[in-house]
C-alpha cells in the first residue's frame, strides 16, 4: 500500500511540474509554427524561402547564445532544486545574482558584437546566400538586439522551474507569445496601417514581446513572498561556492551546447549546399520538428527539478523513480506525436508554404522524423533527470559522439557523396538519435549519477 502511495505521490508532483512546461512550449512551439506560416504566406516564392531561410540563419546565432544560456541555467536549476530540498533557501537569492550577471557579461556581449557589428559576415558563416543576407540582415540585427532580454529571461524561469514553480513562466510566455503574433500580423502584413515590413517586421514583434516579458519577470522576482525573488537593498557578492557549483555543473554543459551548436551549424551548412529551397524546406522540418520536442522537453525540466530535490533530501531512490516515470508519461506522448507526422505529414508541411516541391519533400522528411520519436524523448528526458543531478559530464560524452561524430559523418557521406538528398541528412538524424539514447540510457543504469555532490 505504501509502494502504491508513493507512486501516485510522484506522478502527481510530475504532472503539476511538467504540466505547465508542456503547455508552455506547445503554445510557444504553436505560436512559431504561426510565425513561420505567416512569412511563408506574405509574397512571392523567392522571397518567401529567402525569409524563411533567413529566420533559420537568425536562428544559428541565437540558439547558439540560448544554448550557452542555458548551459548556466541548468547549474541554477540543479542548485536551487538541492537548496530547496536541503532546506537551504537563502542560498537562492544569491545563485539567481551570479546568474543574472554571469549570463549578461560572458554571453550576452558576445552575440550583440556579432549580431549588430558583423552582420553581413555572421549571415554567411551561418549558410546564407546573397538573397537571404539581402532580404533578412535586418530581421538578423534585431533579433540579435533582443537577445539582452531573452537571456534574461531564460535565466529567471530556470530558477524558477527549480524551485518548483513552472506556472509563472508558462503564464508569462503564453501571453508574450499571443502578443507576438498580433504583432507579427500587422507588421508581416503591414495591417491597420502599420508599415507592411515582411520578416523585418516579424524581428520587430519577437523582440518587442522578449522586452515585455522582461517586465513581467521583474514585477515577480521584486515580489518577496515568492520563494525565489531578489532584495534591491542587498550588495552582490561573489560567492565562491555558487561559482565552484556553477563551474562544475555549467563548465560541461556548456561544453556539450558549443559541441551541440558546431554540429548543427555544420549539419545546417551541408544542408545549406543543397540550395536555398532545400534549405527553405529543412527549415520547415526543423520548426515542427521542434513541437515535438515539447514532451521529452518538458518532462526533461520536471525529471530534472525533481531529481534535484530529491538528491537535496538524500533519497537517491526517490530520485530515480521521478526520472523514469517521467519516461513512460513522455513516451506515450511522443508514440502519439509520431503517429500523427506520419500518417499528416503533408498536411501539416502545406499549412506552411504553397510550393508543392516543399511540401512534398517536407512530407517524406516528416515520415522519418516519426521514427525519431521514441529515442529523441526518452533522451531528452533521462539527460534532463542527469542534469538535475549535476551529472552534466555524461551528457556532454554523448552529444558528443552523437552529433560531433555520428550526424556529421553520416550526413556528408549520405549528403555530400551518396547524394541522398534532404532525406539522406535525417536519415543521419536518426541514427544520432538512437545513438545518443543508448549512451543516455546507460549511464542512468550506472547509478553513478545519484553521488554528484555540490556545495
Amino acid at each position: 500500500m505504501e509502494s502504491s502511495i508513493d507512486k501516485k505521490h510522484i506522478r502527481d508532483e510530475i504532472a503539476r511540474i511538467a504540466g505547465p512546461v508542456f503547455v508552455e512550449l506547445l503554445m510557444g512551439t504553436l505560436f512559431g509554427m504561426v510565425d513561420m506560416i505567416m512569412l511563408g504566406r506574405s509574397g512571392d516564392n523567392v522571397t518567401t524561402a529567402a525569409s524563411i531561410a533567413a529566420v533559420g540563419v537568425t536562428n544559428q546565432l541565437i540558439f547558439l547564445g540560448l544554448s550557452l544560456v542555458q548551459s548556466l541555467n541548468i547549474g541554477a536549476t540543479s542548485m536551487v532544486a538541492r537548496y530547496i530540498g536541503a532546506k537551504r533557501e537563502d542560498r537562492i537569492e544569491a545563485v539567481v545574482k551570479h546568474i543574472m550577471i554571469l549570463t549578461q557579461a560572458l554571453l550576452v556581449i558576445p552575440i550583440l558584437f556579432i549580431g549588430l557589428g558583423m552582420t553581413n559576415t555572421a549571415m554567411r558563416f551561418f549558410g546564407a546566400h546573397a538573397d537571404t543576407i539581402s532580404i533578412g540582415s535586418g530581421y538578423f540585427r534585431v533579433i540579435a538586439l533582443g537577445f539582452i532580454f531573452q537571456a534574461f529571461n531564460f535565466s529567471i524561469f530556470a530558477a524558477l522551474r527549480g524551485s518548483g514553480d513552472t506556472k509563472t513562466p508558462m503564464k508569462i510566455n503564453i501571453k508574450v507569445n499571443l502578443l507576438n503574433v498580433v504583432g507579427n500580423a500587422l507588421l508581416i502584413y503591414g495591417l491597420f496601417g502599420f508599415p507592411r515590413l515582411g520578416v523585418l517586421g516579424a524581428g520587430i514583434s519577437t523582440s518587442f514581446s522578449q522586452v515585455v516579458a522582461s517586465l513581467m519577470v521583474i514585477r515577480v522576482i521584486l515580489n518577496e513572498n515568492n520563494i525565489v525573488h531578489l532584495k534591491i537593498r542587498n550588495k552582490f557578492k561573489f560567492d565562491r561556492d555558487i561559482i565552484y557549483n556553477l563551474v562544475k555543473i555549467g563548465v560541461p554543459a556548456s561544453l556539450e551546447q558549443v559541441a551541440m551548436r558546431t554540429g548543427l551549424l555544420v549539419f545546417s551548412k551541408i544542408v545549406a549546399s543543397l540550395g536555398t529551397v532545400a534549405y527553405a524546406t529543412h527549415q520547415i522540418c526543423i520548426n515542427i520538428l521542434s513541437l515535438s520536442f515539447t514532451p521529452g522537453q518538458s518532462f526533461g525540466i520536471s525529471a530534472s527539478t525533481l531529481t534535484g530535490r530529491s538528491l537535496g533530501e538524500e533519497e537517491p531512490e526517490k530520485a530515480e523513480m521521478y526520472i523514469k516515470s517521467c519516461g513512460k508519461i513522455g513516451s506515450v506522448i511522443s508514440t502519439a506525436m509520431a503517429l500523427i507526422f506520419f500518417f499528416f505529414g503533408h498536411t501539416i508541411a502545406s499549412m506552411y508554404t504553397n510550393n508543392s516541391e516543399v511540401v512534398a519533400e517536407a512530407a517524406r522528411v516528416l515520415k522519418l522524423m516519426a521514427l525519431i520519436q521514441p529515442f529523441q524523448s526518452s533522451q531528452l528526458i533521462i539527460a534532463g533527470g542527469l542534469r538535475g543531478a549535476g551529472d552534466t559530464v555524461w551528457t556532454l560524452v554523448s552529444t558528443f559522439i552523437g552529433i560531433l561524430l555520428i550526424r556529421l559523418a553520416l550526413s556528408y557521406i549520405f549528403v555530400i557523396r551518396l547524394g541522398m538528398g534532404l532525406m539522406g541528412a535525417w536519415l543521419a538524424v536518426l541514427i544520432d538519435q538512437a545513438i545518443r539514447w543508448l549512451l543516455i540510457l546507460i549511464r542512468l543504469k550506472t547509478n553513478k549519477w545519484k553521488y554528484v555532490s555540490i556545495r
